[in-house]
């Protein structure tokens, strides 16, 4: 059961309305790394989960989320209302579509359900939601920059903010699981290539870290020669 309130958990408050930054939000509302995206999958992922404290978060976050889809729409709304129309037209999508938030990217293209990254593990969900919430995180960074005004990018960086709160959610629960830096989940064993690092990329420098080194993995500078040993 729903209810809502009608107010958003952060102020949003816009002095002059932008048209053009409201099409860049759009982004957010209708976008592939959007609001809508994040509250769907992990709305959807929680009926996936058996663990009933990672369900629980699940079920929050998602319903946080949809109240970010609000503060997003309010804010496109903000910036489309009350300006000279001629002005607003100026953005294709808004001379199509109308004033307001639409279910579309910046670039008008619609919404579509392929955004929404669930496979019914819990620890294979979890690593999609940290990988997603970086790319909100990335987009939310971009739009702050190109904020016209202080009531948008302090309505941004609280967004911004709520990404990073979440991703130490979700690897916190991974951790829970003891898996934040296991790779393996599932019931298939991998084959005997799991510890070998290939260099395939020579260009006269092999440059070595942890990702390519003892004690995880055993470094192969031929993988041709390998094979044939």
């Amino acid at each position: 059961m729903f209810f809502h309130k009608k107010e958003t958990i952060h102020v949003v408050d816009v002095k002059e309305a932008n048209p053009r930054f409201a099409q860049l939000l759009l982004e957010q509302f209708g976008g592939a790394t959007g609001e809508l995206t994040a509250a769907l999958q992990y709305w959807t992922q929680s009926f996936h989960c058996e663990h009933s404290g990672i369900r629980d978060m699940l079920q929050d976050i998602a319903i946080e989320e949809f109240g970010h889809l609000e503060m997003v729409g309010k804010l496109i709304e903000a910036h489309t209302k009350n300006v000279d129309q001629t002005e607003a037209y100026k953005s294709t999508l808004f001379a199509v579509r109308g004033m307001g938030p639409h279910l579309l990217d910046s670039q008008g293209v619609a919404w579509n359900a392929n955004y929404v990254n669930e496979g019914g593990d819990v620890v294979r969900d979890l690593r999609a939601d940290i990988a997603a919430e970086a790319g909100a995180r990335q987009t939310y960074e971009e739009l702050i920059k190109l904020a016209p005004d202080e009531g948008t990018k302090n309505t941004l960086v609280h967004l911004l903010t709520r990404e990073i709160s979440h991703t130490q959610m979700f690897m916190k629960a991974l951790d829970s699981l003891g898996k934040l830096t296991d790779p393996f989940f599932g019931n298939i064993q991998p084959d005997s290539t799991v510890d070998i690092y290939y260099n395939l990329s020579t260009n006269g420098k092999d440059e070595r870290g942890p990702w390519n080194s003892e004690p995880t993995f055993r470094y192969i500078a031929d993988p041709l020669a390998e094979k044939q040993s």
